[in-house]
């Protein structure tokens, strides 16, 4: 009995099978779609990060003036207008984002409180980062975002 009911499922899988071939070749069929060039997989860590620049006194509370995209790994990409300058300071910097945003000695600003925030939100080398530096005003911001945060 079970060889009859398997013979019967294969001789029904053939036939529909058939009747699907011989109705592909009655009626237009579209082009198989074009297999995607194999991926190779990459020694090195990935480095992708989102930086924002802000209005506020945090992240949380600020409002996003703007926004950009930066890729370092495998080449220097993203909406950052100078992705490559920027990549090349995050490197020599050791990804350290304290060092690229500090305030350079002997800049005088105003002593106002009108805050501006910088962020950094992904992967550098592989580890994931996230980086938030508040400046008092907008004289400190323009002295310590640094190559990285001038967007």
């Amino acid at each position: 009995m079970r060889y009859i009911t398997g013979g019967i499922a294969m001789g029904a899988a053939l036939a529909l099978g058939g009747g699907l071939l011989a109705a592909g070749t009655t009626t237009a069929s579209a082009a198989p779609a074009p297999v995607p060039a194999a991926q190779t997989q990459s020694l090195y860590a990935s480095s992708a990060l989102v930086l924002t620049v802000g209005h506020g006194a945090n992240s949380t509370e600020a409002s996003v003036d703007r926004a950009v995209t930066l890729t370092c790994f495998p080449k220097a990409t993203g909406s950052h207008p100078d992705a490559k300058g920027a990549c090349s300071a995050l490197r020599a910097a050791g990804g350290d984002f304290e060092k690229i945003t500090t305030i350079k000695s002997g800049t005088a600003c105003t002593r106002e409180w009108n805050p501006s925030v910088v962020t950094a939100d992904g992967v550098w080398e592989g580890k994931r980062v996230r980086f938030e530096r508040t400046f008092a005003n907008p004289c400190e911001a323009k002295a310590g975002k640094g190559q990285l945060f001038e967007f």
